[in-house]
């Protein structure tokens, strides 16, 4: 059973003169425990399909279909409650309380689950042990590297044990070393069973998937299962 369904989705901005189309009519499906790229340019729709398959947009037409729920059915609370209880993302800016620890950075979304407040801070520190970040619990963000932001970035994504992970260019801010770090802990993270959906621009980093979807003015122009073969990683 697929864990993700998309049909037909068409996403358009504006009305009349203004309008923009983003996405055409796109279908795919994503299985559990994939590692999805998708690639194109800049305007090719890969960020718009992030946001509704992240559940951050709706679609203008078409049906998204997250582990068998209707997600247009459903009314912006639920569609809230469904993406803090089973996604994960990861940015390219990080995104995290600049005045606020990283052991605190990490526990945030768990702040809007049923967990009890006991049950915070042990979560937040597996999940730190996962991207090796433990040591740094009680710095701020200033006092990081991006690499190492980057690292708590993903950990908080995993807080909540989601079904899923979108990394949208999570090595776009980072320099070549950093870049190569992020994407190892992103592929070990697949090998030990999340399903993963990178949005990039770039090769090397989409190298680390096992399936690549290119994308150019809003359609699907290719969707290939790859031969994962890593030499060494370039911007």
């Amino acid at each position: 059973m697929a864990l993700l369904k998309i049909e037909n989705v068409s996403r358009v901005f504006g009305e009349g003169d203004s309008e923009t189309v983003a996405l055409r009519d796109v279908s795919l499906s994503i299985e559990p425990g994939e590692f999805v790229a998708v690639m194109g340019p800049s305007g090719s729709g890969k960020s718009t399909l992030l946001h509704i398959l992240g559940l951050l947009d709706r679609p203008t037409r078409g049906r998204y279909i997250f582990e068998d729920v209707h997600t247009g059915d459903l009314s912006d609370q639920e569609q809230a409650r469904l993406r803090n209880r089973s996604i994960g993302f990861v940015f390219q800016a990080f995104h995290l309380l600049s005045r606020t620890t990283v052991l605190e950075n990490v526990i945030l979304p768990l702040t809007y689950s049923s967990l009890s407040p006991g049950e915070y801070e042990s979560r937040a520190r597996r999940a730190l042990e996962q991207v090796n970040m433990t040591h740094r619990l009680t710095h701020v963000p200033s006092q990081l590297s991006g690499g190492e932001r980057q690292r708590v970035a993903i950990a908080r994504a995993l807080v909540m044990e989601p079904k899923v992970v979108f990394a949208d260019e999570p090595t776009g801010n980072l320099d070549t070393a950093s870049g190569r770090n992020v994407m190892e802990l992103i592929d070990a993270l697949h090998k030990k069973g999340h399903t993963v959906v990178l949005i990039t621009h770039e090769k090397t980093a989409a190298s680390y998937a096992e399936r690549t979807i290119t994308m150019q003015d809003g359609k699907i122009l290719s969707d290939e299962k790859v031969q994962k073969e890593h030499v060494h990683y370039e911007k």
